[in-house]
């Protein structure tokens, strides 16, 4: 299938399609005159790029676990290690973002005291 094709089946903008691609995390085949040709597997593989996202992961991670992820003969504990780790990280950024959080109220809190 072509990119547009692929893009409406997702629901992935083609820009993002080709940049899924420049990033080693899609692969297309090219016809003569150079335009991009999907596998019908591209579809999911969209799927997965994007849950893949909206989860927080990097496309730089994504490009190292997808191997992985797409195909259940190579799936070890290391997959599900690294994803672990991931979420670790991001649950210690989200408590960086309460303490900064917590910091903001309390200088917001003397400004209002002060104000009144």
């Amino acid at each position: 299938m072509r990119i547009g094709e692929l893009a409406a089946r997702t629901g992935v903008s083609v820009r993002s399609i080709r940049y899924y691609e420049q990033q080693g995390l899609l692969v297309s085949t090219r016809t003569g005159s150079g335009q991009r040709v999907f596998a019908e597997a591209a579809v999911e593989r969209v799927r997965l790029i994007q849950r893949l996202f909206d989860a927080g992961l990097s496309s730089r991670r994504m490009f190292e676990l997808l191997p992985c992820m797409s195909d259940p003969d190579i799936r070890t504990a290391w997959l599900t290690d690294k994803l672990r780790a991931e979420r670790e990280r991001m649950v210690a950024e989200m408590a960086e973002l309460a303490r900064t959080v917590a910091a903001l109220d309390v200088i917001v809190e003397e400004m209002t005291v002060t104000a009144a």
